[in-house]
């Protein structure tokens, strides 16, 4: 028994040490940490009252804060990365970044809210916390370190190894010319409707899964977003819900629209909702019935900034 025990624990130390302090995945975990890491920088070497938006992917790719910004005058963040990102780990790399007078817009994925908290637990970045932020780690609760250290899998050493050898190699990552880049702002640029146009077959393929208004209004998604509002409030953040972008074809349920809005309402946050209500034709999207394309991108975040001046009563600077 003692030999096993021995053996265990000589196990977990070498798979902690590996996957802690030696395998890495750059080209993928590397370029969501990037992302993370460039919009909390922006935010830092910004010294006044600024918008900041929170999402997966529906952020960057549908929303664009650079129009957003020349119409309100204010300086604005895009900080949405992937939907996969736990909401807790966002929350508390923000929070720092965020002083009175902020406004925060969140106009999360639907299943952001629904999401149950094993899953929240074991996102990507799990594995980026135990890698490269064990600082932000050990502020969250144990089971959320003890998930973080077993977040590692065989597969996943694997392309550790293969991604490392790419990235030594100057590996020439051909995203960027298949969906584009981001700007300054954190928004993603370039996902034009020419390259969009390649998509649609998918596109048209694609049955939008909607999570019911019960699913909502329990899911661990709900209870974080919740508590964001809570610490905003009493640190004089200003939170705005909102929402997300999707098919005209596959509308939101009443339900589920009411339980959206009821977890910004019902704890002191308010709730935007544009003229259109976020819903756009198909052939209006990129390549998810998450991301808008290019220019309907702008064209989105000038409703929004719109809609974010009459809510708020800031002065439009332009009028688009």
């Amino acid at each position: 028994m003692r030999r096993i025990l021995l053996a265990c624990t000589a196990s977990i130390l070498l798979y902690g040490v590996a996957f802690g302090c030696l395998l890495d995945r750059p080209l993928t975990l590397g370029a969501l940490r990037a992302r993370i890491e460039a919009n909390l920088a922006l935010a830092q070497s910004i010294h006044r009252p600024k918008l900041v938006i929170l999402a997966g992917s529906n952020g960057p790719y549908s929303h664009r804060c650079e129009t957003i910004s020349h119409i309100i005058g204010w300086p604005c963040v895009n900080a949405g990365v992937a939907v996969g990102i736990g909401l807790d780990y966002l929350f508390t790399r923000w929070k720092p970044r965020l002083q009175p007078g902020d406004i925060v817009y969140l106009p999360l994925e639907e299943v952001q809210y629904s999401r149950p908290r094993a899953v929240n637990d074991l996102g990507p970045d799990a594995a980026i916390m135990l890698r490269h932020d064990r600082e932000t780690l050990v502020t969250l609760p144990l089971r959320r370190q003890i998930a973080a250290l077993f977040s590692w899998d065989l597969r996943a050493a694997v392309m550790s190894l293969v991604e490392t050898a790419l990235a030594d190699d100057n590996f020439n990552d051909p995203r960027v010319a298949a969906t584009g880049e981001y700007n300054e702002w954190g928004d993603h640029i370039g996902h034009t409707a020419a390259l969009a146009a390649l998509n649609q077959p998918a596109l048209v393929a694609i049955t939008p899964f909607h999570p019911t208004g019960a699913q909502i209004r329990s899911g661990y998604g709900s209870v974080l977003v919740i508590a964001f509002l809570e610490w905003a409030e009493a640190h004089g953040v200003r939170v705005i819900g909102g929402l997300p972008v999707g098919f005209i074809d596959s509308p939101l349920g009443d339900d589920e629209l009411e339980a959206i809005r009821a977890v910004f309402r019902n704890h002191g946050a308010e709730f935007l909702e544009t003229s259109e209500g976020a819903r756009y034709p198909r052939n209006a999207f990129f390549d998810t019935p998450d991301h808008l394309n290019e220019t309907v991108q702008i064209s989105h975040s000038g409703a929004v900034a719109r809609g974010l001046a009459q809510l708020t009563g800031l002065e439009m600077v332009r009028s688009r």
